[in-house]
């Protein structure tokens, strides 16, 4: 099997005054496609998880051999960490794009039952992703009891590896930001939140808990 770069929903510029148009190309068409090329090679030298389902592999990560685990650990993980952070992202709403969009349903149900209220989830959602020294992604991720969660993860480790299934990511790595908030890590957690589809991200949290009632169904 031979992976490509997902196609992008909205064009380099459609993120901007939150992310500009140079950083979302150099992000996806440099950074997003060195790794799936690196993947493909990967794959290539390793015939035994080449057919396999990709998250399935990474979840099983130690079935890899272990002379090409790490590889395939950094460059899987990438591409399914930037394939979901390009699908959960959308043009910021309003010619001013002043209003951020909120969640709803059963998503806001459980993020407010996790978390408290919606301030506080995204209070912890920031306080977690600063917290993580360097290179890597903060994450909502639903575990095996279909309960969700915030984490993070260092480089391209993806939750999958840890037993969750993500529904929200953001990528930490300077690359994601740098031409637009230099050293400000805080300052693009803030333009992140103009940017998220919720009803992407309601979608893979209903597809989440449907999977996990199947697994306890069984």
């Amino acid at each position: 099997m031979t992976f490509r770069l997902p196609r992008l929903a909205y064009t380099y510029e459609a993120m901007e005054p939150y992310l500009d148009g140079r950083t979302m190309e150099l992000h996806y068409s440099r950074h997003h496609a060195q790794l799936v090329q690196r993947l493909n090679d990967v794959l290539r030298m390793v015939p035994s998880v080449a057919g396999r389902n990709l998250e399935e592999t990474v979840e099983d990560i130690r079935a890899v051999p272990e002379t090409w685990r790490q590889a395939f650990r950094n460059y899987a993980g990438g591409h399914l960490n930037h394939s979901l952070f390009w699908h959960i992202l959308a043009p910021p709403a309003g010619a001013d794009a002043t209003a951020a969009g909120e969640p709803s349903g059963l998503l806001r149900q459980a993020l407010e039952s996790a978390f408290g209220n919606m301030a506080d989830f995204r209070r912890k959602f920031a306080d977690s992703a600063m917290s993580r020294f360097g290179a890597g992604w903060a994450w909502v991720a639903v575990d095996h009891n279909g309960e969700v969660d915030i984490l993070t993860t260092p480089n391209e480790d993806s939750p999958i590896m840890l037993g969750y299934r993500p529904i929200l990511g953001l990528d930490l790595w300077e690359h994601a930001y740098y031409l637009t908030y230099p050293t400000r890590r805080e300052a693009y957690l803030d333009a992140f939140w103009h940017l998220v589809h919720w009803g992407h991200v309601a979608a893979l949290y209903a597809h989440c808990i449907e999977m996990t009632g199947r697994i306890r169904s069984r």
